[in-house]
């Protein structure tokens, strides 16, 4: 293993990991701070890349697909909060999870009846589509540009949740609606908001992936599933926790997924290790998060007033 190798895996674990916050981070403020358990929040992510890619074939610009695919998802988050979710804050987290995966079973039927059942590919940004030089290594241009805005979305978070008044009234909110309510703040409204923005985060993670991966009904349940345990490791409602598990975890994937079975050569025979190693890579962060449980219940970094 040469040091190039290890360092161009460590960069597309990280450019992974921001991928999963931005993901993540939208289910935290949904499923963290409003108790709502929204299992086709992948769906949104899904609806966002083809909105982006739909954007992109026909007007051949990355920022009207960007502007289309992020705008798309926040008001198809807002209408899926007034139509669906909010009729079901009151009632048992079973009911929220039959609703939301019907919704799954709808967004992924209906993706097949727009845009058919073939994968749907957007290509790279011309501007993005080279390489730069990272430490006398070449790397993509376009997935250092994912780290860059993954970063940046996990900065404007920051920013919002805990340096303006709307951030004041989400936490606040998530602790207490009925006072936030009985000060005149628009519950209803707040939450509308809420929801729209992680489908934002949702929409802007869909962009992203869009160019290196192909875009596709049923893309979103993969990638829920780390989502999922992205927030319970970070710790549920905790936006900081999501955005340094999100880092260990597409860490700990990319490394297990490239370096494992280079390790398990050591021990066993090329094509038993072959066959192992995969398998093993994809089981490391599901041994994770076990282990994080069993010594962290409430996550690595919980809420400190939660």
């Amino acid at each position: 293993m040469t040091f190039s190798l290890f360092t161009i895996q460590m960069l597309n674990g990280l450019q992974l990991g921001v991928l999963l916050f931005m993901l993540s981070a939208g289910l935290t403020l949904v499923f963290g701070i409003m108790n709502f358990v929204n299992l086709a929040h992948g769906s949104l992510y899904m609806m966002g890349a083809y909105f982006a890619a739909t954007a992109y074939a026909h007007s051949d610009s990355f920022l009207i697909a960007a502007l289309v695919g992020v705008t798309g998802s926040a008001a198809l988050g807002f209408a899926m909060e007034r139509i669906v979710a909010a009729r079901l804050y009151a009632r048992d987290h079973l009911d929220q999870v039959l609703a939301t995966f019907g919704l799954i079973l709808f967004f992924n039927e209906l993706a097949r009846w727009i845009w058919g059942a073939s994968p749907y590919y957007m290509n790279v940004p011309e501007a993005l589509s080279g390489t730069i030089n990272l430490l006398g290594i070449s790397y993509s241009t376009y997935r250092f540009a994912i780290i860059v805005v993954g970063l940046l979305v996990a900065l404007g978070c920051y920013l919002l949740i805990n340096k303006t008044r709307i951030g004041m009234l989400i936490r606040a909110g998530s602790s207490n609606p009925t006072i936030v309510a009985a000060m005149g703040v628009n519950i209803k409204m707040l939450n509308a908001a809420i929801f729209a923005l992680g489908a934002a985060l949702a929409g802007v993670a869909g962009l992203m992936s869009g160019p290196i991966l192909s875009v596709q009904s049923g893309m979103g349940e993969p990638i829920l599933i780390m989502a999922m345990i992205v927030i319970v490791i970070g710790g549920i409602g905790s936006v900081r926790g999501a955005f340094y598990s999100a880092l260990i975890v597409g860490l700990i994937d990319t490394a297990g997924r490239a370096f494992l079975p280079l390790l398990l050569r050591e021990f066993l025979d090329r094509s038993t290790a072959q066959a192992a190693g995969p398998a093993l890579a994809s089981m490391l962060i599901s041994i994770f998060m076990a282990l994080v449980l069993a010594l962290k219940p409430e996550g690595l970094f919980p809420l400190r007033n939660r």
